[in-house]
């Protein structure tokens, strides 16, 4: 039974707005309903970031849409969500999220080979407007190359 469905929901804002310094997997604390939407695809990370609360990681902003089945027993959309590091990996995070111009943020949503739910998380620096400028720059060079091969 190896023809699952292969789930990674990126967040394609992430490394056009940040530079991305560590990245970190974790598991998430999630409901039956929101697994399932998971499954089918319907998540989105665009606004999504993280924060350290009682030493403990969450992510805040993570839509997950209801599943369409789920009568009351469904899930709410945008409700903070646990994510599971160990203590260490949660100290490293936080010592560099209080450095000025860090944030922690979510980078992909996947389902790993045992079948649970992961999502990616980095620690990362924001970009300036010229670094975005010269990304953009960089990714039309490229677009131009493949057209010409």
């Amino acid at each position: 039974m190896n023809d699952k469905k292969t789930v990674q929901i990126p967040n394609k804002r992430a490394s056009f707005d940040y530079h991305l310094v560590q990245r970190y997997t974790a598991g998430m604390v999630l409901t039956g309903t929101e697994i399932k939407s998971i499954r089918n695809g319907q998540a989105n990370l665009t606004d999504a970031f993280c924060l350290i609360k009682d030493d403990e990681l969450y992510v805040k902003n993570l839509h997950i849409s209801l599943w369409k089945q789920g009568s009351y027993y469904n899930h709410e959309p945008l409700r903070m969500r646990k994510l599971l590091l160990k203590k260490a990996e949660i100290k490293k995070i936080r010592a560099k999220a209080l450095e000025k111009g860090f944030t922690v943020i979510p980078v992909k949503i996947f389902i790993s080979e045992s079948g649970y739910a992961k999502i990616e998380i980095a620690v990362a620096q924001g970009k300036k407007s010229f670094d975005k400028r010269e990304d953009i720059k960089k990714k039309d060079v490229q677009r131009d190359l493949q057209r010409l091969m």
